[in-house]
């Protein structure tokens, strides 16, 4: 089962939010809650039930999309482990609980979510463990049902025990290898004194290995009595039927004596911190933390928009301080608050010999508005950003379960989140300045940082029914395609303008120019700074980003249906009179080429990258799209000016404004917006390249790391080619944790902590690789297992039962994935530029269902062959 261990190393960047989401927001329009209002005891729509051995169901009845998220909270965590405290208990057993029931046999758990188009997970944090189905609405009834049959009926089988804690192993030589993940750990070690929040989510080798079965079964017996779970199930049920369900699954359960937790408080510190460690890594991460209060508190909504002004978005003070005069590569802040008393931080990533300067200029932003008021209008900005995300969390189901199961695990009240959101719109400049003063001392930090090797300053070196609305195509005159689609069920608008290139209109000279193109977009327009237009933007609570890759680049922006105007004026000026300023494109080649050396820390992206040069050479699909270190320095303004007038014109744009509005009167705005927008070339041409060069190559990197990562790889397929949907089916069909390769690789010989298969099918053919992570010592068995998979899919293709769940597997995704309005916006302007038409979408169900094995087999055959194959490795 892939898990996520979700803590510190995972949490501390998620800016100024808090462990829940907001689940009962009616003051949308509004950046002040009214003082006096009240809530009910729980959100419209939603109910809880006890039952008679103390399980609590919660229910939330949301028939707008045909989607269901069903979780089982269990009420303890790394935290809650007593004397193993530190061995990564809870998480071990989140993964034993996927290895089978006394009915259901490992590997079965995954293919009957599978066969019910639905997506399992789970993860482990420090107070809770928390199994999670997404499943369209059809298949219910199975996500309940195996949620109730693991979380009584485990078989937690001894002989499988070795093998998961081997995975774990591999996992934390991984969180090592992470230089994020690793800084986060010792942020949370060095931090907390005597809260167990102190140790890792996921253990330490030495405790960990100490585990035997009858820990694993003791602790589950305990920990998963039905009087320290519940359930919370969101989407398109019936609350009767929920609940009836698991009172019959649990019919057999029975209370039980749960031990009492007694959590030691954690002091204040009485004097700052500072610890400063090396590591053979690329770029510096660095961590600031004070102490603060629980989630009930009444200063922590005060802290959460503290957080937001100071770190989140482009107009924030970190990023126009720190982050845009060239001190850090990133830099925000953020709240968490694990099941206690936690941390309010800031983090940044920089590099190693930047540390003391970017560390001060970092202090001198608390400082400041510790001494200095803060303007109100800032406080404004913050408090509508923070209404705007908490708005967006509800767009899907899964958001919703989560936000209730939060909100009763934090304060055992369902509308917790709203009273929370209201006691931030409450929040004043005043306010500010008093919890900034009360909790960001100086002498109460604590400072952890970790740099590259040989950087370390010498001195430191240690439920609406909506209407349904299909989208509308408009060719205006000037070339500009316009899709929009009305959807009135949230106040919300996403625009995607999408343009072709990315690499297949760069080379080897030029390589990096999209990407460096598309940041210089959002850099100053018509006379308006970088900082005005993210003020702009973010002052209502929207957003608006830049992407450039492989085929496209282009922008995307999400604003509140009220700002529309606003919205759509931002997109139409950086795309029609970006300023290009020199000193912005400086700043920004300098972050690509952070990003470029960054990439050599993560080996499964290595590994790509490789795998990629060595099929397409060095071009197109060869090319990386953030460019490579020598192409980045040598790009000129000239040069990104050139390709911006070829490329960012009418003919070559497909203009995706989907969401609150209506359609009529989003022609007439683009068509004003967008009236002096010069046609430009009718149709940019992109290079042209040989195809690839399959055929036994393979390529070796070397890193300081611990594991070893492999990719192998094949010539693959078009977007417009109809061999891409066997393809993608044998793709879901080699990388699901039910899958053979998972089971015999992974299961069966423990040989690996992941492994899957990736088909990349783009304007020009693409690739089709499987991939694992590995021990050193065991690269070359992965390998041939890999190609010995591949050759059984050659001669007998993919079981008539495999077939059917990568089917049911790959339409549940699509169901699931159509609940986000930006994605299907995206999804129509690409699929238009791309030349299949903005609706291609809609017809794509029945390319997949009519796939067969013969088709498989054929396929596989025909891309798969064992003289084109290509092996990349990275390893130590």
């Amino acid at each position: 089962m892939e898990t996520t261990n979700a803590g510190p190393e995972e949490n501390i960047r998620a800016a100024g939010r808090r462990g829940f989401d907001i689940a009962e927001m009616n003051t949308a329009e509004n950046t002040r809650a009214p003082a006096g209002k009240t809530f009910a005891a729980a959100p419209p729509g939603v109910s809880a039930t006890r039952l008679e051995n103390g399980l609590l169901v919660i229910v939330r009845e949301d028939h707008s999309a045909p989607v269901v998220s069903a979780q089982a909270w269990c009420m303890a965590g790394s935290i809650h482990e007593g004397q193993w405290l530190g061995a990564g208990l809870s998480h071990l057993l989140e993964h034993m609980l996927f290895k089978g029931t006394t009915s259901r046999p490992g590997g079965r758990i995954d293919q009957e979510v599978q066969e019910a188009g639905g997506h399992m997970n789970a993860y482990t944090s420090f107070d809770r463990t928390v199994y999670h189905i997404d499943v369209p609405s059809t298949g219910a009834g199975v996500a309940i049902d195996i949620l109730c049959d693991i979380m009584q009926h485990a078989s937690l089988p001894a002989e499988e025990l070795e093998k998961e804690k081997q995975v774990i192993l591999r996992e934390m030589d991984m969180n090592v290898d992470d230089p994020q993940r690793r800084a986060g750990r010792r942020l949370f070690e060095c931090a907390f004194l005597r809260s167990p929040c102190r140790f890792t989510v996921i253990g330490y080798p030495d405790i960990f290995h100490q585990l035997q079965p009858g820990d694993i079964r003791g602790y589950y017996e305990e920990k998963y009595a039905p009087n320290n779970v519940f359930f919370v199930v969101a989407g398109d049920v019936r609350r009767a039927e929920v609940v009836e369900q698991i009172r019959r699954a649990y019919a057999g359960a029975r209370t039980r004596a749960l031990s009492p937790v007694v959590l030691p408080e954690e002091p204040r510190p009485t004097s700052p911190r500072e610890i400063v460690e090396e590591g053979a890594i690329e770029l510096g991460h660095l961590h600031f933390a004070w102490h603060i209060p629980e989630a009930r508190h009444p200063d922590v909504p005060i802290l959460d928009a503290l957080a937001v002004l100071l770190g989140s978005g482009r107009s924030s003070r970190l990023y126009q301080r720190v982050r845009e005069r060239g001190l850090a590569h990133s830099a925000d802040a953020w709240t968490y608050t694990p099941g206690g008393g936690g941390l309010f931080g800031m983090s940044a990533v920089i590099d190693g010999r930047g540390y003391t300067v970017a560390r001060d200029a970092m202090l001198r932003e608390i400082e400041a508005v510790r001494e200095r008021p803060v303007e109100p209008v800032e406080v404004a900005k913050a408090i509508k950003q923070f209404v705007a995300a908490t708005l967006a969390a509800r767009k899907t189901m899964q958001g919703q379960a989560q936000d209730l199961g939060g909100s009763w695990l934090a304060a055992s009240d369902l509308n917790f989140s709203a009273r929370y959101l209201a006691a931030v719109q409450r929040v004043t400049a005043a306010d500010a300045q008093r919890v900034a003063r009360e909790y960001l001392n100086p002498d109460h930090m604590t400072i952890y940082a970790l740099l590259p090797a040989g950087t370390a300053p010498a001195e430191l070196a240690a439920v609406e029914e909506p209407v349904c609305h299909a989208a509308q195509k408009f060719e205006l005159e000037s070339g500009l395609r316009l899709l929009v689609k009305e959807d009135h069920r949230l106040p919300f608008v996403e625009f995607r303008a999408a343009f072709l290139g990315g690499v297949l209109a760069e080379t080897a000279e030029r390589n990096g120019v999209t990407q460096l193109l598309s940041k210089l977009l959002l850099k100053g327009a018509r006379g308006r700074s970088a900082e005005q237009i993210a003020g702009e933007i973010e002052s209502v609570g929207g957003h608006l980003e830049s992407h450039g890759g492989n085929n496209t680049f282009g922008i995307n922006a999400e604003v509140m249906s009220q700002d529309f105007a606003l919205g759509l004026g931002l997109v139409a000026d950086v795309l029609q009179a970006p300023d290009f300023p020199l000193e912005a494109m400086e700043r920004e080649r300098e972050i690509q080429l952070a990003g470029i050396r960054a990439q050599r820390d993560h080996l499964l992206q290595s590994a790509f990258s490789a795998l990629r040069r060595e099929l397409f050479g060095p071009a197109g699909y060869g090319l990386d799209p953030a460019g490579s270190e020598a192409s980045v320095r040598a790009l000129s303004l000239a040069e990104v000016r050139a390709f911006y007038q070829t490329r960012v014109v009418p003919h070559n744009c497909v203009l995706a404004i989907f969401g609150d509005v209506e359609a009529g009167a989003v022609r007439t705005a683009v068509e004003a917006a967008f009236s002096g927008w010069q046609a430009g070339l009718r149709k940019p041409p992109l290079g042209s390249f040989p195809a690839a060069r399959g055929g036994r190559g393979r390529v070796v990197e070397r890193r300081d790391k611990k594991q070893a990562v492999l990719a192998i790889g094949w010539p693959g397929a078009r977007l417009s080619d109809p061999d891409r949907y066997p393809l993608e089916l044998i793709q879901e069909a080699c990388s699901d944790l039910g899958s053979r390769l998972f089971l015999r690789i992974r299961e069966e010989l423990g040989l690996a902590y992941y492994v899957g298969a990736q088909n990349f099918a783009g304007l020009e053919p693409g690739y089709f690789a499987f991939y694992a992570g590995t021990a050193p010592d065991q690269a070359a068995t992965v390998e041939q297992e890999i190609l010995r998979e591949a050759a059984l899919l050659r001669e007998e293709g993919l079981t008539e039962e495999e077939l059917r769940r990568a089917k049911a597997k790959v339409l549940g995704q699509r169901k699931i994935a159509r609940q986000d309005l930006g994605h299907l916006a995206m999804t129509g302007a690409l699929n238009e530029l791309f030349g299949l038409g903005y609706d291609y979408g809609d017809s794509e169900d029945a390319l997949y269902e009519a796939v067969t094995r013969e088709r498989v087999i054929e396929t596989a055959r025909k891309f798969l062959r064992p003289e084109s194959a290509v092996v990349a490795m990275v390893r130590p």
